[in-house]
């Protein structure tokens, strides 16, 4: 056995924290919650933009999307400004050996060193799961005990479409009267239900893939010396969830298992994000950290008191180009701040699930909303339409239904996270703070959109090419 802990990186797609130990009622997830039990799960955990590429590349450089580069979707030629220390570049050059199973979905994929790269589409796509695959061929690359290894696992699941049932998986899959909606999104139809049963059942099978990939590291005799991390890039795919700047898309699971170091059944409320997990992984094997945004939370893990951030910060950019809406988000223990940068058009993301061409069918359509009382449907007028600024009190209304901005009660909060967000956009280089990069950039799109997206969200090529590097990348 090595005297090095080998590190077992877990990523999901596209939940929250949809899990029985997170105290989600519908849940069927045994596995997480016995890796719980024996780890320590993040109460505050949140995703840097809540869409995969951005918060994949958070994840394996420690830095924001506004700082790598990757703000928006790889499949739309978004990519990272420069070849960044990465986490695959880092415990490789130390020795390890790497796989990737699954998808990467960050640009440059030659930038991140991978021995083994095993992402075929009949096993792992958005059409076909089959975790069992996965765990076997997961067990085949943990199995040489002559050097450490970084295994990084990428699940398709939640990812839509939600497969009631793959491969057999989940054995007895949920139905719509067995669940309700989820709490961020407000309203609730039998239609919804059944949307939200399958997502469940998508959760089911992700938790059966992670039992699998488990049961194989114990199998090994490996488990003692694994550090195993479960996270996801970002929250579930219904109305103000992902490609949302909301609890719903950004609030996600963490669930750290590190024997020897890490105590077990324990919970922390402190507020992390992806870009602590890079850090944290350098610290506890005791090699350099490149320069990042992120922080160890390995004291956390050990239950020890630490001078931890008061304020955690996120960000949207875009997904695809036809999701472009940058906005910007600080939090504190109570309270979160919203800002919208663009004021003279309609959030996109929130018309690609509710509009009558509706891109997302998880989504709650016009005539659903309409149906609903008269605060959620301000919610989703607001949803569609913001304002300059958002403010929240997430102790009394934890899923944002309820905007205080123009509250004069509130005037203070306001102003000190204002000030707050402003100072984290000039100590991280945030180029969208000066009006001409926004400007600049809000054109690029626009002529984009116009040429290859007027038809289709996926667009007609992929023949243009982005010039942000030339003036939002502080070298």
């Amino acid at each position: 056995m090595s005297s090095r802990y080998n590190i077992l990186l877990i990523i999901s797609e596209d939940n929250g924290q949809h899990i029985g130990c997170y105290g989600d009622p519908y849940a069927q997830t045994p596995h997480i919650d016995k890796l719980a039990s024996e780890g320590v799960r993040f109460e505050n955990m949140y995703a840097t933009q809540a869409v995969c590429s951005p918060g994949r590349a958070s994840i394996l450089t420690g830095l924001y999307p506004h700082q790598n580069g990757q703000f928006g979707l790889a499949t739309h030629k978004y990519a990272l400004y420069d070849e960044f220390p990465n986490m695959p570049r880092l415990l490789k050059n130390e020795g390890y050996r790497t796989g990737l199973i699954g998808k990467l979905h960050i640009n440059p994929e030659d930038a991140f060193p991978y021995d083994l790269r095993w992402n075929p589409k009949n096993f792992i796509s958005f059409a076909n799961r089959d975790v069992r695959k996965m765990a076997e061929v997961a067990g085949e690359f943990m199995k040489p005990s002559d050097e450490p290894f970084f295994l990084q696992i990428s699940f398709p699941d939640a990812h839509l479409p939600f497969h009631r049932q793959q491969f057999g998986v989940p054995e007895h899959p949920q139905e719509g009267k067995d669940v309700e909606t989820l709490p961020f999104v407000g309203i609730d139809t039998p239609r919804l239900r059944e949307e939200t049963a399958d997502y469940y059942n998508c959760m089911s099978r992700l938790d059966t893939g992670i039992g699998l990939v488990l049961e194989q590291l114990n199998a090994l005799g490996k488990a003692e010396n694994t550090l195993v991390i479960f996270t996801t890039d970002h929250g579930a795919q219904f109305s103000r969830g992902k490609t949302s700047i909301y609890e719903g898309g950004l609030r996600i699971p963490l669930i750290v298992r590190c024997p020897g170091i890490g105590l077990e059944g324990h919970t922390r409320d402190e507020l992390v994000s992806q870009i602590d997990i890079l850090p944290t992984v350098t610290d506890i094997l005791g090699i350099a950290c490149p320069t990042v945004a992120g922080a160890s939370f390995a004291p956390l893990l050990k239950g020890q008191k630490s001078d931890w951030r008061t304020h955690l910060y996120a960000e949207w950019g875009s997904g695809g180009v036809v999701t472009y809406f940058p906005q910007r988000s600080v939090r504190n223990d109570r309270y979160k701040l919203i800002a919208n940068l663009l004021q003279n058009r309609p959030s996109p993301s929130a018309l690609g699930y509710s509009d009558r061409n509706q891109k997302w069918t998880s989504g709650a359509t016009q005539e659903e909303i309409a149906s609903a009382d008269k605060r959620i449907r301000a919610a989703y007028q607001l949803y569609e339409q913001p304002p300059e600024y958002e403010l929240y009190d997430l102790q009394n209304d934890p899923w944002e239904f309820d905007n205080l901005s123009d509250n004069p009660a509130y005037r203070d909060v306001l102003q000190a996270l204002k000030n707050r967000l402003e100072t984290w956009q000039k100590e991280t280089n945030d180029a969208l703070r000066h009006p001409e990069n926004l400007h600049r950039l809000t054109r690029k799109h626009d002529e984009i959109m116009e040429k290859y997206y007027a038809e289709s969200i996926w667009g007609s090529s992929r023949d243009y090419e982005w010039d942000y590097t030339e003036y939002l990348y502080d070298h």
